[in-house]
């Protein structure tokens, strides 16, 4: 299976309705910036990373692919994914350039086309390829009815909405006042009950101390987790809150290796963990992560956002992974939609990743590649 081509590809695709925001982003669009693998016998796999979908920023990652990436792919065997992730990864003159950001994200549109392409030649859907089936069913929690954006009326009733349709989990982001975040948690909470799991998203944007009085006041209202309540990297005060307050924490969707998991893990920083494909240099990458928080007894809770479509297979073929995270922007790009029925996410069938996009969102979605 000789690769032939790796070709950058760029969508950009309408979030739900025409904005939406959390304590420190506000977008219009998403950016599925990927990578098109075909092998010399025609086969293609798919693998994307996510974006603010800034075009010029876009690019970056486009031209990363294209001339850093792309030549040292073409000519190999695509099977080979363990060798090829650290022919790229631990590439001397792109170690010199970055070990994270854009030569990362680059690099999980590059793994995950991989993975698709081996297990399309397989002819299996990629949970299979990786293990096997170990769970019945994997719980879907809605996050994109909880963005800051959304007026505290709306907010209860899309929560309420959405249990109605099934959702046994609820996510509200959180991050502007104290006061204002605690009173829609509590109005969240009252609305769609207590047999409902309802987690909090800061984004990053508070310190300890604003942490610190936020958990002290929703404790009460049985969170299931208060996910990036602190800057990504502030290792420390993460190991403080977690031991200040009885709300778990969760972490992971800015990290991009195995290594600055291990800190967290190391100072018991963490309790639910969220490593990326799109972001982690693939699922590769990904992998050895799960395995960890496995070995810690720590469960996964894999950082779907609207990247589900290869994160409902890691999700159905590791043990470690409890639930995932739907956000349905671009669901409906790809020929195999991740979705949603009864409150879990369905079993994948097709060959592959879940990643091939349909002729239909190349046609509507499509921005030049630079």
């Amino acid at each position: 299976m000789k690769i032939k081509s790796v070709e950058p590809f760029v969508l950009h695709v309408p979030v739900t309705g025409s904005q939406i925001a959390d304590s420190t982003h506000s977008i219009t669009h998403w950016g599925v910036v990927g990578a098109r693998i075909e092998t010399e016998d025609g086969l293609a796999g798919y693998g994307f990373t996510g974006t603010h979908a800034e075009l010029a920023g876009d690019h970056l990652i486009t031209r990363c692919i294209a001339t850093c990436h792309a030549p040292l792919l073409v000519g190999e065997d695509a099977s080979d994914i363990q060798r090829l992730w650290l022919k790229i990864a631990r590439n001397p003159a792109l170690q010199w350039i970055g070990r994270a950001g854009i030569t990362t994200l680059a690099h999980a549109a590059v793994d995950v086309a991989l993975w698709d392409l081996k297990a399309k030649q397989a002819g299996v859907p990629l949970w299979k390829l990786l293990g096997g089936q170990v769970r019945d069913r994997v719980r879907a929690y809605n996050t994109d009815i909880g963005w800051l954006s959304i007026a505290d009326d709306k907010l209860v009733q899309g929560a309420q909405r959405a249990v109605d349709q099934g959702f046994t989990g609820i996510k509200i982001k959180v991050g502007s006042t104290v006061e204002r975040d605690l009173h829609r948690l509590e109005a969240v909470r009252r609305a769609i009950g207590p047999d409902v799991t309802l987690a909090v998203d800061g984004n990053g944007r508070w310190d300890l101390a604003s942490c610190l009085r936020f958990c002290r006041g929703a404790e009460p209202f049985d969170v299931y987790w208060f996910e990036e309540p602190l800057w990504h990297d502030d290792v420390k005060a993460h190991a403080q809150l977690a031991r200040a307050t009885r709300i778990p924490v969760a972490l992971g969707e800015q990290l991009y290796t195995q290594d600055a998991f291990a800190e967290f893990f190391h100072q018991e920083a963490v309790h639910w963990v969220q490593p990326d494909c799109t972001r982690m240099g693939g699922v590769t990458e990904v992998l050895r992560v799960c395995e960890t928080a496995h070995s810690y007894r720590l469960p996964v809770a894999l950082h779907a956002g609207d990247m589900s479509q290869v994160h409902v297979h890691l999700s159905y073929a590791h043990p470690a992974c409890q639930v995932l995270e739907y956000i349905p922007w671009i669901k409906d790009c790809f020929t195999e939609p991740a979705e949603v029925v009864d409150g879990s996410f369905r079993l994948p069938q097709q060959p592959g990743a879940g990643t091939t996009p349909t002729q239909e969102a190349w046609e509507r979605f499509s921005r030049p590649v630079a």
